[in-house]
């Protein structure tokens, strides 16, 4: 007698959930956490947070993705711990520059010292480092005009930073109304960081004249641009 399987035996076997967070095959190789990193920050500078997946951050460097789940949980974890990986090096380096500032100049402080210390670390990362930094800029310039996750980003990461640059100026401009300094960073910030995403638009405007990717040439003029932006703005009104 031929034996009829029932609709159980037939049912495919239940695929078991993975867990979030175990421990994948090759998850101990200690550069794997950075290649992922990297990979992570060149989409994301590309394409935004909403344009990429955690399956694309795995297919871009060539792992499973259980292990970006390993490492990072999830894809705002990732992206969270790419923006703090070279903000961190980025603000200790302009938080130094400020202090050893004012320390050496005190009550003479100049618009154009206190903008030098808070720009030039920056700026001498783009002059001189590797293609990751470039992702890093590109993306620091995407979220800095992206509203709502964009701006929460920026005020977790860099408020500290631009207080300090605030408090400066105002040793340097001890008649500056707070509003005015504020206004006036506002608008070197878009000017900073349209300048760090190296968009080759300049190049294009003025016909080659002119490139996004010379620092040499920007940074002494964005330093005199701003300090006479925040003396203009500033000045006591009447």
């Amino acid at each position: 007698m031929t034996r009829t399987p029932d609709s159980k035996s037939l049912a495919p076997a239940a695929r078991k959930p993975r867990a979030v967070g175990r421990r994948p095959k090759g998850a101990d190789n200690k550069e794997t956490a950075t290649v992922i990193l990297d990979a992570a920050e060149k989409l994301f500078s590309a394409n935004g947070f909403y344009g990429v997946t955690v399956r694309a951050v795995a297919d871009e460097c060539g792992v499973d993705s259980a292990l970006v789940h390993y490492y990072f949980g999830t894809k705002q974890a990732l992206f969270d711990a790419v923006f703090a990986r070279r903000t961190e090096l980025v603000n200790q380096d302009r938080m130094d520059a400020m202090t050893r500032y004012e320390e050496e100049y005190g009550d003479g402080m100049t618009v154009e010292g206190v903008a030098t210390a808070f720009l030039m670390p920056l700026l001498d990362r783009v002059r001189h480092s590797d293609p990751g930094w470039k992702n890093y800029f590109a993306l620091v310039g995407l979220v800095n005009n992206s509203r709502d996750w964009g701006a929460k980003t920026m005020t977790a990461h860099f408020d500290p930073v631009v207080r300090r640059f605030i408090a400066l100026l105002q040793r340097a401009l001890p008649d500056a109304g707070t509003e005015d300094l504020f206004f006036s960073y506002h608008f070197l910030t878009g000017a900073l960081t349209l300048t760090l995403s190296d968009t080759g638009r300049l190049d294009r405007l003025s016909d080659g004249r002119c490139s996004s990717s010379d620092i040499e040439a920007i940074a002494p003029r964005m330093i005199e641009y701003a300090a006479a932006g925040f003396r203009a703005v500033c000045k006591p009104r009447t």
